[in-house]
């Protein structure tokens, strides 16, 4: 799915941008100039992107379990079946091949805006999904939380059909605002710091909205991506192509001169969200399984195969597809857990739902 890339500010990437090494050229103002990153700027820029994977795959495998004992239809994950998993490979190369198409065809500049617009409202709804249970904590019980409701229907009498029902409160609004804040900031100036809230909120709800049906789905959607992810990467320039062109917070960045030039540093390291939510669902259902040790080695597997690709990254000095070490740790680690513990049928059978949790 997504990888990450180091670069300038001038071509932020997006799902499936490869892994790069960090003294790229860095253009600011037309003008090209080479910018060497120092020991302590790229440990510090690395450090934060796997702190800042690890958040939201944490978090939203909690809050998951939460929407999955909801009783709420609306609060109700989106399960992927082993058909969906199957697929999902096939649909992000047409849809990967069709951005590089416009990108080929039409003005990048365009397409850019109303992919800005798009994820503007996206991403005012995401942060304010996540803002929520916050803001449920530190909402003050003395303030009246007055209860609204939008409603719009089609037709007259019997044959009226509701259209959209969404009930609403006084802190669903004050998250909406904040989030809206942060929108026009993104909108407005592109700043990396409201580039990665965007990105953290994308992140953490597709973790907890995003739910595998069992491991076996999630070996099958981890193994297609794989393919994807080389194919795409060492295969063709079309992942390079549009990941360049292509400019929405769908991706974590962290930039390795902060340092040097503090907020207005420009030169940065990058993880695409697709690294994050993918193998996060996969820990999910494994979560589910209540296993404790399962779970853990899960987590410490992302930890190692996002550390392995940075490691390769500056050792070979060329671009990588970060699900290319990440899906044979994520995988590998608890099935050979299993194997020695003597679960491996146990670990592959059907999830059950469960009420407790083991983290």
């Amino acid at each position: 799915m997504a990888d990450i890339e180091q670069g300038s500010s001038a071509a932020l990437p997006t799902e499936g941008t490869p892994l790069q090494d960090a003294n790229d050229t860095d253009t600011l103002n037309g003008t090209a100039a080479k910018f060497v990153a120092t020991a302590e700027g790229t440990a510090l820029a690395y450090g934060s992107l796997v702190l800042m994977a690890l958040l939201p795959i944490f978090f939203g495998a909690l809050r998951s379990v939460s929407s999955s004992k909801s009783k709420n239809s609306s609060d109700m994950p989106e399960t992927i079946t082993s058909r969906d998993a199957a697929r999902f490979p096939i649909i992000a190369s047409c849809t990967l091949f069709g951005l590089y198409l416009f990108f080929k065809i039409f003005s990048q500049e365009y397409i850019n805006l109303l992919l800005s617009m798009y994820f503007f409202v996206l991403g005012i709804l995401a942060l304010s999904h996540t803002m929520s249970p916050f803001m449920n904590r530190v909402f003050p019980a003395n303030l009246p939380n007055k209860q609204y409701q939008l409603l719009f229907t089609q037709g007259t009498g019997e044959s009226k059909e509701e259209i959209v029902n969404y009930e609403f409160d006084t802190k669903d609004l004050i998250c909406l605002g904040i989030s809206s804040v942060v929108g026009v900031w993104y909108v407005l100036k592109k700043h990396w710091v409201a580039n990665n809230l965007f990105g953290l909120a994308f992140a953490l709800n597709g973790v907890e909205l995003l739910h595998l049906n069992n491991v076996s789905t999630g070996c099958i959607l981890l193994g297609g991506l794989f393919v994807y992810d080389v194919f795409w990467v060492f295969g063709t320039n079309v992942m390079v192509t549009v990941a360049k062109s292509f400019e929405a917070p769908i991706k974590l960045v962290f930039p390795q001169d902060l340092l040097e030039r503090g907020l207005d540093a420009s030169n940065f390291a990058m993880l695409g969200l697709g690294d994050v939510v993918i193998p996060g669902t996969f820990r999910h259902v494994i979560l589910k399984k209540n296993s404790r040790t399962y779970f853990y080695t899960s987590f410490f597997a992302y930890i190692f195969g996002l550390g392995f690709t940075i490691f390769i990254m500056h050792t070979f000095k060329h671009a990588q597809p970060a699900l290319l070490y990440l899906v044979p740790a994520c995988i590998g680690f608890p099935v050979v857990v299993a194997l020695v513990k003597g679960e491996l049928t146990e670990m592959f059978s059907p999830v059950q739902n469960r009420t407790e949790t083991y983290i």
